[in-house]
């Protein structure tokens, strides 16, 4: 799952790895909690090396976050282009979002925990990729099954927001192959949709 190859960006492997270390140990200590020397070790340079990529500490986690943010909003996108049939389409959302919940549970804990460590643009940034994100999921719950109001929707949305992205804990300790079958249907289940 490569989630930092962005418009305009074609990171390279050790951008790539930092980021993947620097998540990691993001979500296990938190941003304040870890050192650029501790990230470097991670990826297998020095921690001074980080800076040939990154231009401090917050900048990584305004890549990592930005990054996931797009990288959600353009996959959501691209499957709503993609499925014309509503319930095709919010079957794929599911199974899109299950996979990257899955697999990469520790971006979920840095969103949660550190977002507010990101200076205040960048926040502003992945709140509005997230908000674009969200929408692409409401449109989709909007037109599958029984009509509902825009609240509703909403609540609808966020709710299989919170059971997908609750891997850090609920699926912690099971393979992907046995979470994933569990946790999309779930979230079907919870959306109320109709095949």
């Amino acid at each position: 799952m490569d989630i930092w190859s962005g418009p305009g960006s074609a990171p390279t492997r050790r951008r790539e790895q930092i980021l993947v270390e620097a998540s990691r140990l993001f979500a296990r200590h938190g941003f304040h909690g870890t050192s650029i020397d501790e990230i470097g070790s991670a990826a297998g340079v020095s921690g001074p090396a980080i800076y040939r990529h990154f231009p401090s500490k917050e900048g990584l986690l305004t890549e990592m976050l930005v990054g996931i943010s797009e990288y959600l909003l353009e996959g959501g996108r691209r499957l709503a282009d993609t499925h014309p049939s509503p319930a095709e389409r919010l079957s794929a959302l599911v199974e899109f979002h299950v996979d990257f919940a899955l697999h990469r549970p520790e971006l979920i804990s840095v969103q949660d925990r550190d977002l507010a460590n990101l200076p205040d643009d960048a926040r502003r940034r992945v709140r509005a990729l997230q908000r674009a994100y969200v929408e692409v999921w409401e449109d989709s719950i909007a037109r599958s099954g029984a009509p509902r109001s825009a609240d509703e929707v909403r609540i609808a949305a966020h709710a299989a927001f919170g059971l997908m992205n609750s891997t850090p804990r609920s699926a912690a300790h099971a393979p992907p192959e046995t979470a994933a079958p569990v946790l999309t249907a779930m979230v079907v289940a919870a959306l109320g949709r109709a095949d």
